[in-house]
């Protein structure tokens, strides 16, 4: 595997978690479902899985940046299995609408396992690591690799505004019923 197909994977599954996250976002902003506090942490979890697809994006494949990755999927998974167990018991309910049949903390789950098995496969081409001896340009020149890279930037950059929004300096809710910082403003006016 050459590093421009590995970049170009790269920003493909940048694509695909922002495509997550953008989801994640519809049905906060549509259908006016707030993230619970584990909801957040899973949104924390495909983020920092973004930063190690960044920095492949930014300074060309390392094995220290698929290790960042795997890290977040590992975080980002064992809070989605939390989630999904402490809903797994009959009567205790569920959180947000269900998407295709699954609720979202178990989609998340999913992703994440798929993200781990991915990473790992991309590990093994050690190809990818070879640098060329001219200075390569950021991004490798690829304009998928800024496009992927900047929609990312642009949604952690909404999910910690959200955040913010959401739970205010404190402890978020749970279950979230309102914008906390924005209640908080209304009745300070």
């Amino acid at each position: 595997m050459t590093p421009e197909l590995s970049r170009t994977l790269n920003a493909l599954g940048m694509l695909a978690v922002s495509l997550v996250l953008l989801l994640a976002y519809v049905y906060q902003l549509k259908l006016y479902e707030l993230p619970c506090p584990l909801c957040l942490l899973q949104r924390v979890g495909f983020v920092a899985v973004g930063v190690g697809l960044g920095l492949n994006l930014l300074y060309g494949p390392r094995p220290q940046h698929y290790a960042i990755m795997l890290i977040a999927a590992l975080y980002g998974g064992s809070v989605s299995v939390r989630q999904i167990l402490l809903h797994i018991v009959p009567g205790t309910g569920h959180y947000g609408s269900p998407v295709l049949g699954l609720h979202y903390y178990s989609w998340a789950a999913v992703c994440f396992f798929l993200i781990l098995l991915g990473t790992a496969i991309m590990l093994m081409f050690e190809k990818q690591y070879v640098s060329d001896t001219r200075a390569e340009p950021r991004f490798g020149g690829s304009t998928l690799a800024k496009v992927a890279f900047f929609i990312m930037l642009g949604l952690a950059v909404l999910n910690a505004g959200s955040t913010l929004l959401e739970c205010g300096p404190g402890i978020c809710a749970d279950p979230p019923t309102s914008y906390k910082l924005i209640d908080e403003l209304d009745t300070n006016n």
